[in-house]
């Protein structure tokens, strides 16, 4: 993959309501892991994997961001914003930073998760394909699973599940002539059973920061290494 053309998004848009008090003040990507933000360690990934140009959409706090990680150059990076007035979901924060994102095949990553997954060991984009998933092993919050893997495809059937981890590969008509704002499951579930999706499984490091305790024991982990 051109890696060096692609453009990737981090989603960043989201209240945090789950963790609070700590985000009542600080955007959830802002939260410190050791040195360095949250969001700060996904710049670092993508940027090693050859992804420069970056889109992150906001909304809570969104100043905040902006202020913090300005247009990328400190981090050698090019970063864009798209502003959202509220948050619009993740299907429609993607739609609305399509005017960023081009035309092209796109990345997009959960800005509240911790991984150590190697973005460039993504695959090229089957051409008959909408989207490329990354999928985990179920965290113990999340024991059904959302997804199954048949034959390198994304599939809705019911056993052997596991959780998507919020990295993607996507089309941009994937997202187009849809509402304004609107959840990314769906459509995942539907394009599955279109056979639509092609999928992978990652063992690596994992972690949905979804709790002040999530976050808390993340940075014990990394305090003792």
């Amino acid at each position: 993959m051109a890696k060096a053309t692609m453009k990737a998004m981090i989603l960043a848009a989201g209240r945090g309501e789950r963790m609070r008090p700590l985000t009542d003040t600080t955007p959830k990507p802002l939260l410190k892991i050791n040195e360095h933000c949250l969001i700060e360690h996904h710049i670092f990934n993508l940027k090693t994997a050859g992804f420069t140009d970056i889109i992150i959409n906001t909304a809570w706090l969104a100043e905040k961001i902006h202020q913090k990680l300005g247009d990328g150059s400190q981090y050698g990076v090019s970063i864009q914003y798209s502003d959202e007035k509220e948050a619009l979901e993740t299907g429609g924060g993607i739609k609305n930073a399509l005017n960023l994102l081009g035309d092209e095949v796109f990345l997009v990553v959960n800005g509240d998760v911790w991984c150590d997954y190697d973005y460039s060991k993504l695959p090229a984009l089957n051409e008959n394909n909408l989207a490329h998933l990354v999928l985990v092993n179920n965290p113990i919050h999340n024991t059904e699973g959302d997804f199954s893997i048949q034959e390198n495809m994304l599939s809705n059937h019911p056993e052997n599940k596991l959780t998507f981890s919020g990295i993607g590969l996507y089309r941009a008509c994937f997202f187009k002539q849809k509402e304004d704002k609107f959840p990314l499951a769906p459509l995942l579930r539907l394009a599955a059973d279109e056979n639509k999706i092609s999928a992978e499984y990652f063992s690596g490091v994992w972690i949905d920061i979804g709790t002040p305790e999530r976050l808390e024991q993340l940075r014990n982990q990394k305090a003792q290494r």
